[in-house]
């Protein structure tokens, strides 16, 4: 029997709109510049950086472990996820309209993993 892709699909999904969002963000004008300068409005340190490569571990993780285990064992797991990765897009994102699109995109996808999550038997 052919196991049911599709919440691994949207984690995919999600990390290529984390990526992008953050790419098409680095190109609005003076973003690079206020990074390379230090003038975020807060302090970029290694430690904060590790924060942000964990939380972006998460759906990364999600990918591998939603092919791996079995739909049932991977419902609270995907839940969890969901909730961390949606505070950390609400949180972690600009106010430009780029940002916005692919944040709705983002979210959107997390809803049907929760709708597919719960809907697992």
């Amino acid at each position: 029997m052919m196991k049911d892709m599709r919440i691994a699909l949207l984690w995919v999904f999600v990390l290529f709109n984390i990526a992008f969002a953050d790419i098409v963000g680095f190109m609005v004008p003076g973003t690079l510049e206020m990074i390379l300068t230090g003038e975020t409005g807060f302090e970029i340190t290694q430690s904060l950086l590790l924060i942000f490569a964990v939380l972006l571990e998460i759906p990364i993780l999600m990918v591998i472990l939603n092919i791996w285990v079995s739909p049932e064992k991977m419902k609270i797991p995907n839940l969890v996820a969901v909730a961390i990765t949606t505070i950390f897009v609400i949180g972690g994102g600009s106010a430009t309209l780029p940002y916005f699109f692919f944040a709705g995109c983002e979210i959107i996808a997390m809803a049907v993993i929760v709708r597919l999550s719960i809907s697992q038997r």
